[in-house]
């Protein structure tokens, strides 16, 4: 550890690597999901003020990474898979990943504000404000309760798209929230499974260190099972309908068997199979995420276009 930490600040640093502290991954989720929470609204924007917003929301989600991967650093080059990261590789200085967090933090949320409405901007706060420093510098380091709290930071775009056209919050709103809110558990503590030696040797308290990998796998079952009916449910509102309710059977039927099977795995399973087992697992959960919001926006564009009518 000492002479990764020591590599810290060395430079060299090009334009990808500040786009990296960034996680366009991870934005590339709060963009889709913000959009389709645009999309739905009840409420049409103009296509440029809707491409404004999602840009600035888009910002305000990368600021919260470069927030995460500042404050993050020293744990970030103990594990294999951040050791690469712009910061630990040495690329990038923390401090510059500060200044960017924080002032990519207050042009997002500014702009926002001037394009669309301080609601939205006033959420887009509270979710950076959320992931930087309830969940990274709190919740992350002390509680196996971490990533079932914190998933609310990364719930929150398809509210801010929602208000972004509305101007407020919604029964809807709330569910699309909830729909993220209760994957994420078993989304992350499947990537935990697999990848439990690098939390335990940084020290973070994630469900598979401080309680098992049967426990965990348990917990999955259990927030799959409760994910479910929400997810189906969200059928029947105003957003839902036959696209979507068909979509929703398909996916949940599917994600719980995926976790039937993962917690009734054999524990003498041999390492590798073990990995395998976990490792789709994880990535069915992030199809099921994208198609759930995907089928969202199909069943507006059906709305929109009048084709209901045909049915």
């Amino acid at each position: 550890m000492t002479d990764a930490t020591q590599q810290i600040g060395t430079g060299d640093a090009e334009f990808g690597d500040y786009v990296a502290l960034l996680k366009p991954r991870v934005m590339s989720l709060v963009v889709f999901t913000a959009a389709v929470g645009v999309f739905v609204a009840p409420v049409a924007v103009h296509p440029f003020i809707a491409f404004v917003a999602i840009l600035f929301i888009a910002l305000g989600g990368g600021a919260s990474g470069a927030l995460n991967m500042w404050y993050d650093h020293d744990i970030d080059t103990v594990m294999r898979r951040t050791a690469k990261r712009p910061i630990p590789s040495g690329r990038v200085q923390p401090g510059e990943a500060l200044s960017l967090g924080l002032w990519l933090s207050f042009i997002s949320v500014t702009m926002l504000g001037l394009a669309a409405n301080w609601v939205a901007a006033g959420i887009l706060a509270f979710t950076i404000f959320f992931y930087a420093v309830v969940y990274t510098m709190w919740l992350k380091r002390w509680t196996p309760q971490n990533i079932v709290i914190g998933g609310a930071a990364g719930a929150f775009p398809p509210m801010i798209g929602w208000a972004v056209a509305t101007g407020g919050v919604s029964v809807e709103s709330i569910l699309m929230f909830t729909l993220i809110f209760m994957w994420t558990p078993p989304h992350f503590w499947a990537l935990a499974l697999f990848m439990n030696e690098d939390y335990s040797k940084a020290g973070v308290p994630m469900l598979t260190v401080t309680h098992g990998r049967r426990e965990t796998r348990k917990q999955i079952l259990i927030y799959t099972a409760l994910l479910a009916p929400l997810a189906i449910g969200t059928a029947f509102t105003s957003i839902g309908g036959w696209i979507y309710l068909s979509v929703a059977l398909y996916l949940n039927a599917k994600f719980l068997l995926g976790a039937w099977k993962l917690w009734q795995r054999d524990e003498d399973m041999a390492e590798a199979d073990q990995y395998r087992a976990e490792k789709k697992y994880f990535r069915q959960s992030l199809s099921y995420l994208f198609l759930h919001f995907g089928a969202l926006l199909l069943q507006a564009i059906w709305v929109k276009a009048g084709m209901e009518a045909w049915f």
